[in-house]
């Protein structure tokens, strides 16, 4: 006959695993995807704070930008009456968690804002982190102030601006400038010309003495700068190129180096053949 032991277990128990702890709290936890917020471990296990003002901090942080969260607010929303509401937000200013701000509005108004800070101490980021930040509104250009004809400029007068423009960068490969910088620029070279000043001395006072082994950034308001600060004074002897005598019409001579033909004063070499100053 088998002898029975009611006292004896049914199945020998199963063996608990080494990463579970044998008694106090074990965590089921989901990672969460949406609606959710994060609260630092100095705030759920604050040593000073109540109960209650740890809950109204949470619940506080939670709330979006421009939510209410006075006190008769809170009490209506929890049981606690607004003596112990009051009392926890309290705790909150002490301890950094709350700050309330009194600001007076355009319309003379004094408003309270209330301050929720998710860590007392660290720099603040912004008013509403949750808000995106707005794009900054695209920076105009900055208008090129240059100098201008004092009168009415022939088109070969512009034409010659122009293209004095175009070539500085083989000058100086920095000079490079966009059709719409050198549509500004043009008028402050033409009043350079305009005062009876050759192509290449316009050239040469804009491109001299730039410095050396550094980028230049922004070559156009470079040469708006040398334009209106170094505009010669206008000759004694100025006049509108409208008024001014048609050039002198020199008859043909024959070049002394290449035998071409040319038009001038006197004989010797055609232009091509000119040895060129220095």
């Amino acid at each position: 006959m088998d002898t029975q032991h009611p006292s004896a277990p049914s199945h020998a128990p199963g063996r608990i695993p080494a990463e579970v702890p044998r008694g106090g709290i074990t965590h089921e936890n989901s990672r969460h995807h949406t609606r959710f917020t994060v609260i630092g471990n100095h705030l759920a296990q604050h040593s000073e704070l109540s109960g209650l003002a740890i809950g109204l901090a949470v619940h506080i942080q939670s709330l979006p930008a421009g939510a209410r969260a006075d006190v008769r607010t809170l009490a209506a929303r929890f049981p606690e009456g607004t003596t112990r509401i009051a009392a926890a937000l309290r705790e909150l200013e002490t301890h950094g968690y709350l700050r309330r701000e009194r600001r007076r509005t355009p319309d003379g108004r004094v408003r309270t804002r209330t301050v929720s800070c998710n860590q007392p101490g660290a720099p603040a980021r912004a008013d509403h982190p949750q808000r995106p930040n707005p794009k900054p509104p695209p920076k105009k250009p900055r208008p090129l102030a240059v100098p201008h004809p004092e009168h009415s400029v022939p088109p070969a007068l512009l034409q010659a601006a122009t293209d004095l423009l175009a070539g500085l960068h083989h000058t100086d490969a920095r000079l490079a400038l966009s059709t719409r910088d050198a549509e500004r620029l043009t008028p402050g070279v033409a009043a350079w010309l305009e005062r009876e000043l050759s192509p290449a001395a316009v050239r040469h006072a804009l491109t001299r003495d730039l410095p050396q082994d550094r980028p230049i950034h922004s070559p156009a308001a470079l040469l708006a700068h040398r334009l209106m600060a170094q505009l010669p004074p206008r000759t004694a002897a100025f006049r509108h190129p409208a008024a001014l005598p048609p050039p002198a019409r020199h008859r043909l001579q024959n070049c002394d180096t290449c035998d071409h033909a040319y038009r001038g004063p006197e004989p010797g070499c055609c232009p091509g053949c000119r040895p060129t100053p220095r």
